[in-house]
C-alpha cells in the first residue's frame, strides 16, 4: 500500500480522545518546515462535558524527569503551543484542512475535529545520546511531542486516563548543492631533522549519507630522519550539549588501525576507507542518535545545520562529524604523534516525492540508509467507506510507528 495511506492512531485509557496523523517526520527544509496536521475523535458521553485540546511541544532532556539538583530539573520545554479543538473555536467545514485531514474528517465522522500547527524557524531537529546497556529512564535528548487531554480548562489539572501522547520527529535532509572536497595539510619539523615531514589529507567528497563509504586520501612525504611507525584513520562524531553546560562528547565510530610504516625518506600514497555505523556502536554510551520513536530502529545523528539568525544555545544537542588521522612517529626519546582533522556533513539523502524513507537495504550493513523497520496502521479506506467505521490492520512496514 502507498506510504500515503498509512494512518498513526493512538487513543487514551478512558476512550474519551484519539489522535489521528498521517505521518510523525516532518521536514526542516531550512526555508520552511513542514507544518504538523492531524485530527482528533472525541467521545461526547466519555467527556462529561470537559473540553479538549492538543499541545505540541519540543523537550529537552538532560536526565531523568525525577532528578533535581539545586533547584534545577534536567528537563526543559523550549517550545510549546496548544490548540482547543473541542469545542470548536471555529466551524469545522470553514476551515483550511489538508488532503489526510479532510479523508479523515469524512471517514471518522461528526466527533472527529482537526489540529494545525506550525513550527518556529528556531527549533533544533530530533536527537538522542544513547544510553548505555544498564541505564534506566529517559535519554539526553531533544523529543517532540503531540498530546491531546480533555479538561475542565485548558489550566485544570489533566488526568493520565483522559491524555494520549504521540511523539514525532524533525528531520532535516542533505542539501542538494555538495561543497568543495574538504583537505587539509600540515608539515612538521623535527630537531636534529634538516627537512621536514608532510602529511596531506583530503576526502572524496564534503558531504555523505547513512550507510556511505568515506575515501581517505592520505599523502605522506617522509623528508624527516624520524620513522613512521603507524598510520591511525578514525571518524569521530561530536555532540555538544550546548543548552545546559557545552558539554561535549567525542566518541569514535569507526577505525581503521592500518599498521601502514614510512621509513625515513620514503612517501606514502594511499587511499583508506572509513564506514561509520550505529551496527558497529550500539553499546557505548553517549553516541548521537538520530530520533528515535518506539519500536523502530535508528541511525547515528545526522550533522546539525544551523539557520542563519538561529542562536547555537536554543538547539540542544548540535552534532558534527570529523576524520582523524594519526602518525605515530617513532623516536630515541619515545614516540609522539602528528595529527590531522578533516570535518564532514553526514546527513540523509532527500526521499523521493510522497515518501517519507526509501526502503533499506537489507542485503548490506544492519543500519544503512534508512534501516527503519517496524509495525506500522494501515487506515482501510475501503471498509471505511462501505461500513461508515474505522478499520485498522497491523503489517510491516517502513514507515515509523509509536
Amino acid at each position: 500500500m502507498s506510504p500515503k495511506n498509512v494512518i498513526f492512531k493512538k487513543t487514551c485509557k478512558d476512550k474519551s480522545v484519539g489522535v489521528f496523523m498521517g505521518k510523525r517526520d516532518f521536514v526542516d527544509r531550512m526555508d520552511s518546515v513542514d507544518p504538523v496536521d492531524g485530527v482528533v475523535l472525541i467521545d461526547p458521553e466519555a467527556l462529561a462535558g470537559r473540553k479538549v485540546f492538543v499541545t505540541l511541544s519540543c523537550i529537552f532532556r538532560y536526565g531523568r524527569d525525577d532528578m533535581d539538583v539545586i533547584g534545577i530539573a534536567f528537563r526543559r520545554e523550549l517550545y510549546l503551543s496548544t490548540r482547543q479543538v473541542y469545542p470548536p473555536l471555529q466551524d469545522r467545514e470553514k476551515g483550511v484542512h489538508t488532503k489526510v485531514q479532510a479523508k479523515l474528517l469524512r471517514k471518522l465522522g461528526n466527533n472527529a475535529y482537526p489540529f494545525f500547527f506550525e513550527f518556529p524557524d528556531n527549533l533544533p531537529c530530533s536527537v538522542a545520546l544513547q544510553p548505555a546497556p544498564h541505564d534506566v529512564g529517559k535519554q539526553c535528548a531533544v523529543e517532540f511531542e503531540i498530546k491531546a487531554f480533555s479538561a475542565e480548562s485548558q489550566d485544570a489539572k489533566v488526568r493520565k486516563r483522559s491524555t494520549v501522547k504521540l511523539m514525532i520527529r524533525k528531520v532535516q535532509y542533505a542539501p542538494d548543492m555538495q561543497g568543495a572536497p574538504p583537505s587539509v595539510e600540515t608539515t612538521k619539523d623535527f630537531v636534529m631533522s634538516d627537512k621536514p615531514l608532510h602529511v596531506k589529507v583530503s576526502l572524496d567528497k564534503q558531504l555523505y549519507y547513512h550507510g556511505e563509504t568515506i575515501h581517505a586520501h592520505v599523502n605522506i612525504t617522509n623528508n624527516s630522519n624520524k620513522n613512521i611507525k603507524n598510520v591511525v584513520l578514525s571518524v569521530d562524531q561530536v555532540a555538544t550539549v550546548v543548552l545546559y553546560s557545552n558539554d561535549s562528547y567525542v566518541k569514535c565510530v569507526d577505525i581503521e588501525d592500518s599498521g601502514d610504516s614510512v621509513s625515513a625518506g620514503a612517501t606514502l600514497q594511499k587511499v583508506y576507507k572509513l564506514l561509520p555505523l550505529l551496527a558497529n556502536n550500539r553499546e557505548r554510551r553517549g553516541i548521537a542518535l538520530d530520533g528515535k520513536l518506539k519500536h523502530e530502529d535508528t541511525n547515528l545523528a545526522s550533522s546539525s545545520i544551523v539557520k542563519e539568525g538561529v542562536l547555537k544555545e536554543v538547539l540542544g544537542i548540535m552534532v558534527s562529524y570529523k576524520v582523524m588521522v594519526k602518525l605515530i612517529i617513532g623516536g630515541m626519546m619515545g614516540s609522539s604523534e602528528v595529527g590531522l582533522e578533516v570535518p564532514f556533513t553526514l546527513m540523509h539523502p532527500k526521499p523521493e516525492a510522497g515518501r517519507t524513507f526509501s526502503a533499506p537495504d537489507l542485503s548490506g550493513p544492519s543500519d544503512l540508509l534508512p534501516s527503519f523497520t517496524s509495525f506500522s496502521l494501515h487506515f482501510d479506506f475501503l471498509a471505511a467507506c462501505s461500513e461508515g467505521e474505522v478499520t485498522m490492520t497491523a503489517t510491516k512496514d517502513t514507515s515509523c510507528s509509536h
